[in-house]
């Protein structure tokens, strides 16, 4: 699966074992990064590590399996299957900065405003925080769940740490004393796999969710504000209102939902415009110019770029210049995208296994029935010989004489 994000002036997409930094204000050379050449973990690290997993199977890759951009884009993290995370800086000049090990495999990345620390969230439930003015410095554990993380964000003041994980919680925990827990915000029913912050109200927060719901939260007091089911949609009508547009997209599905976010109304979202999508959208971001970037999953390399204009989004023409030096330098690495394309989803195994235990007893119960009918009627047929019942002769009583 490729991701995408934009911050500052960089357009940055990640698939398999690459990453790909795009200049959108000016004509460069991309940056490409190959995890299957960064620096290899030493191997008296490796056996420590994996001691401390209790002596996991898992197959090291190189694969990407998150990374994060900060909010000025000088900076970017990722971590891989390989369970390293490699830090670059991107002024004045691309350059890696440092290789750390994480402990376990990461899922969600973030850095904090202040771009001093980056947050990574990992598979078996805990959050580690990595120094970036100390970029040797190992990471410090600042919180955990019981069950595996899927993303993690930062409050735009970098106060609170929210958290959400498989088993559908959504934990809002003090930056300074993770132990303090502010808040929860529940009622997902599946997976949080998206959390989301948005810039024009810092004091909401947006999940989305594998039971097919985006929710608006209140999260420094945990109180549900709006819950939208994107199943159930229908045919949407178009809003001409001036205010802060939100996207949403559905794996596996041709199109883009957009809502417009009103926060007058009782209904924080409301449905605008869809885009229909010749192909399933893998990724999508906005840049700093709030322009709308699609990279689609397709054999061949398919990015298409949105603006909002007269009041409804617009297909950009590809000779559009930033969208040319996009779409060229994913081009150059097409075989890399061309071997995702149509790869299981990776929240497929996320999903609950719900068991009826009453259709299971019953059904035992059947059987159990039906066997020891079965044996009753075996017994009973040894005691018939042609079809008659044998009749035990009972032997005559004796009689008394006087």
């Amino acid at each position: 699966m490729a991701v995408v994000c934009s911050k500052g002036d960089w357009f940055v997409s990640s698939c398999s074992s690459t990453l790909v930094a795009v200049n959108l204000k000016q004509t460069s050379e991309p940056f490409v990064f190959d995890c299957a050449k960064a620096e290899k973990r030493p191997k008296e690290t490796e056996g420590n590590n994996k001691s401390s997993e209790g002596g996991s199977k898992e197959k090291d890759s190189d694969r990407i399996l998150g990374f994060a951009v900060s909010a000025s884009g000088n900076h970017i993290a990722l971590t891989d299957d390989h369970k390293r995370l490699v830090l670059f800086c991107t002024e004045p000049t691309w350059q890696c900065v440092s290789t750390r090990w994480v402990v376990r495999r990461g899922t969600s990345l973030v850095f904090t405003q202040a771009e001093d620390e980056v947050y990574v969230a990992d598979k078996s439930g805990d959050v580690y925080s990595f120094s970036v003015l100390e970029p040797q410095k190992p990471g410090e554990l600042k919180l955990g769940h019981v069950s595996m993380l899927l993303s993690v964000t930062l409050s735009p003041d970098d106060k609170y740490i929210i958290t959400a994980d498989r088993d559908e919680k959504i934990r809002v925990s003090f930056r300074r004393a993770p132990y303090n827990i502010q808040a929860f915000c529940l009622g997902h029913r599946e997976f949080v796999s998206t959390l989301l912050v948005p810039a024009g109200h810092p004091d909401w927060l947006l999940s989305g969710s594998g039971d097919g719901t985006m929710k608006i939260w209140h999260y420094e007091t945990g109180r549900r504000l709006q819950s939208v089911d994107v199943r159930q949609l229908g045919i949407l009508q178009n809003s001409d209102a001036d205010t802060e547009k939100v996207p949403c997209i559905c794996l596996r599905f041709p199109f883009v939902q957009l809502f417009l976010v009103d926060a007058g109304t009782e209904s924080c979202l409301n449905p605008a415009e869809t885009l229909a999508l010749p192909h399933a959208p893998w990724d999508m971001t906005f840049d700093s110019q709030n322009q709308l970037w699609l990279l689609l999953e397709s054999e061949d390399i398919n990015v298409l770029l949105y603006r909002y204009s007269e009041q409804h989004w617009k297909l950009c023409d590809t000779e559009t210049p930033e969208l040319k030096r996009v779409t060229e330098a994913l081009q150059a690495q097409a075989n890399v995208f061309k071997g995702s394309v149509g790869l299981e989803s990776q929240f497929k195994h996320l999903y609950k296994v719900t068991f009826d235990n009453m259709a299971s007893y019953l059904q035992k119960k059947q059987e159990r029935l039906e066997q020891q009918s079965k044996k009753r009627t075996a017994k009973g047929s040894k005691h018939n010989v042609g079809g008659k019942k044998i009749k035990k002769e009972s032997s005559p009583v004796p009689q008394s004489t006087s």
